[in-house]
């Protein structure tokens, strides 16, 4: 007496006596005797991983079958691997996988990867990038991927030594075996602000200042390859040449000469940037704010000088005046004439502010008789 098992297209069957495997069915109708009927596991060939014990087992004793039914992926420790099935993206392995897939009826395939060769192949990446229904390709966390906007240069370090210039776009690298960093860095011209600075001028007096500069990387590699962190570091030198010009003078100095931080701090910074790749365009104090009594004082002081001005061109103006009326007298001492004249003038005057005017004892005596005004 026997047994019929069917074994359907796209499967496998995989007799077992005792635990050992020792036949294989492959697609059909198969008789199994009654008396010593094997275990039969059945398989499905569409691509799935072999589970990883039947899989050593395979590998061990049955080597012929894991040539014949399966896609092998064995990878070494500086290999990944890009499994694809009908030619689409299925799965990133990283490095020492050691997998066995039941070969399925499509086209499947294991494409290995050398990752010393640190920057992912393009088509790899692509792929990876490219949307999909199914989700997101497994396996896509060990590679790091790097988009460069435009205007912008990725600096790329691996195992910490930089690398060159990323150009603006996208790119894909093997964060398995290295330790890769990037740094996307703007090459316009951006503004660095240093604000809320207190500094003590040279003859005590309290100040807070803020500063804005505007710079650009000359030398992106130059900057990265000595700074560690260059923004921190320009930040820094503008912070010092501010110190060291406030604290150096008094406030006399700088409220005279106001364009003179901006030019100590200027040449100062400038000088110290440009050997590490940094160019300083052009910087300036956008506000000094004095302490709340300075700010009395100098009012008062400045309240001071207007008054003393303001009566210095007062006396100037008496003195004129008074020098002016005794030019005139001496005039009218010795010319009878300009003395009629200036009595004429008198009297239109007088004339101009009443409605009417009685004279007695004639013209002459105007200034010496009596005048009677009514008004």
């Amino acid at each position: 007496m026997s047994k019929k098992i069917t074994i359907r297209k796209g499967q496998l069957g995989l007799l077992a006596k005792n635990g050992d495997y020792y036949s294989v069915l492959e697609a059909g109708e198969h008789r199994l005797s009654w008396f010593t009927t094997p275990d039969v596991l059945v398989v499905n060939l569409d691509g799935g991983e072999v589970p990883e014990v039947l899989a050593n087992w395979l590998r061990r004793y049955q080597p012929e079958w894991v040539e014949r039914y399966c896609v092998i992926a064995d990878l070494t420790d500086s290999e990944a691997g890009a499994l694809y099935i009908n030619g689409v993206l299925q799965e990133i392995l990283a490095p020492s996988t050691r997998r066995l897939y039941w070969k399925p009826i499509e086209e499947m395939h294991v494409m290995r990867m050398d990752t010393r060769q640190v920057q992912v192949p393009a088509e790899v990446m692509n792929a990876v990038l490219q949307p999909r229904r199914s989700g997101a390709v497994k396996g896509r966390d060990i590679i790091l991927t790097v988009s460069i906007a435009a205007w912008h240069v990725g600096v790329l370090k691996v195992d910490g030594e930089t690398q060159a210039l990323l150009s603006p776009g996208l790119s894909a690298w093997w964060k398995v075996n290295h330790l890769v960093e990037a740094e996307a860095v703007d090459t316009r011209l951006q503004v660095l602000e240093v604000g809320g600075q207190e500094i003590l001028t040279k003859d005590k007096v309290n100040l807070r200042l803020n500063l804005a500069a505007n710079w650009r990387y000359q030398d992106v590699l130059q900057a990265f390859g000595q700074l560690a962190k260059p923004i921190d570091h320009l930040y820094r030198e503008l912070q010092f040449a501010l110190r060291e010009a406030v604290g150096t003078r008094t406030l006399d100095e700088l409220l005279e000469d106001k364009q003179v931080i901006d030019q100590v701090v200027s040449a100062q910074v400038k000088a110290r940037m440009a050997p590490l790749g940094i160019e300083i365009a052009s910087l300036g104090v956008k506000d000094i704010v004095l302490p709340g009594e300075m700010k009395t004082i100098l009012a008062k002081v400045v309240e001071a000088e207007k008054s003393a001005q303001a009566n210095v061109i007062r006396r100037r103006e008496e003195t004129a005046a008074t020098r002016s009326l005794l030019n005139t007298a001496k005039v009218m001492e010795n010319n009878p004439v300009a003395l009629r004249l200036k009595e004429m003038e008198t009297l239109e005057k007088v004339a101009e502010r009443i409605d009417k005017i009685s004279v007695f004892g004639g013209l002459d005596q105007l200034l010496h008789g009596l005048v009677n005004i009514k008004g």
